[in-house]
C-alpha cells in the first residue's frame, strides 16, 4: 500500500495535467454546443415543415453517433477532404456535435415547460416573437433546463476520457502512458478513477442542491 502510495505522488502531476486537458476539451465542447443545441430545439418548434424536418434528422444523428465515432470522423475522416485538425480541436469539435445533439432535447423540454400563460401574457403586451423568447421563455426555459444541462456536462467529462483514441494527452491517455511504462496499469488507471471521481462527485451532489432549490423556488411563485 505505501509503495501504491509513493507511486500515485510521482505520476499525481501527470495526470492532474491529463485532467485539466480533458476539463478545457469538455468546457470548449459545450460552450460551442449548447448554443447549437438550443437552435436545434428552437428549430423543431418551427412553422416550416421542412425546418422542423431537417432540424430532427441533424439532431438525430448527432445523437445517434457515438461519441467515439463522431472522434473518429472528424480526426482521421476531414483530412480526406483537406480538413485536418489537431487531436485538441478534434476533440473539442466531436464533444460540441455530441452536445448539440443532446442538449436539443434537454432545451426541447424547458421550452415546453414554460406555462402557457406566460406566453399568452407576453404577447399580450405585444411584444415580437423575438422579445417574448429573449425575455420571458428563454429566461424561465433555462431555468428549468440548467440542472439537466450540469447533469449532462459531467457525462460529457467522462466521455472525453474516449479522446486519448487520437492521442489527445488527456487523463486517461496519460494513465494507459504510464501503465505501458511500469506495467501498473490497475494502479494507474485507479488513481485517474479517483480524480474523475473527485470531480464529478461534489458536482454530482451541487446539481442536486441547486435542482432542490430550484424546485422550491418554482412552488413559491406558482
Amino acid at each position: 500500500m505505501t509503495e501504491t502510495l509513493l507511486l500515485w505522488i510521482e505520476w499525481f502531476p501527470d495526470l492532474v495535467g491529463g485532467l485539466v486537458i480533458s476539463l478545457q476539451v469538455t468546457a470548449l465542447g459545450l460552450i460551442f454546443g449548447m448554443p447549437g443545441g438550443l437552435a436545434l430545439s428552437i428549430g423543431a418548434r418551427s412553422r416550416s415543415k421542412s425546418v422542423r424536418w431537417l432540424t430532427i434528422a441533424v439532431t438525430e444523428i448527432a445523437r445517434g453517433t457515438p461519441v467515439l465515432i463522431l472522434l473518429q470522423l472528424v480526426y482521421y475522416g476531414l483530412p480526406s477532404i483537406h480538413l485536418t485538425f489537431s487531436s485538441f480541436v478534434s476533440a473539442c469539435i466531436a464533444l460540441a456535435i455530441c452536445t448539440a445533439g443532446y442538449t436539443s432535447e434537454i432545451f426541447r423540454s424547458g421550452l415546453e415547460g414554460v406555462h402557457h400563460g406566460q406566453r399568452e401574457a407576453a404577447s399580450s403586451l405585444g411584444l415580437t416573437g423575438y422579445d417574448k423568447y429573449r425575455y420571458v421563455i428563454l429566461p424561465q426555459a433555462m431555468r428549468i433546463s440548467t440542472p439537466p444541462l450540469l447533469g449532462f456536462s459531467i457525462l460529457m467529462l467522462q466521455a472525453s476520457s474516449l479522446a486519448f483514441t487520437i492521442a489527445l494527452p488527456e487523463i486517461t491517455s496519460q494513465a494507459y502512458n504510464i501503465g505501458s511504462n511500469t506495467f501498473r496499469y490497475t494502479s494507474a488507471l485507479l488513481l485517474a478513477g479517483i480524480l474523475f471521481i473527485a470531480i464529478c462527485g461534489p458536482a454530482t451532489i451541487g446539481i442536486g442542491v441547486l435542482e432542490r432549490k430550484l424546485d422550491l423556488h418554482s412552488r413559491k411563485t406558482s
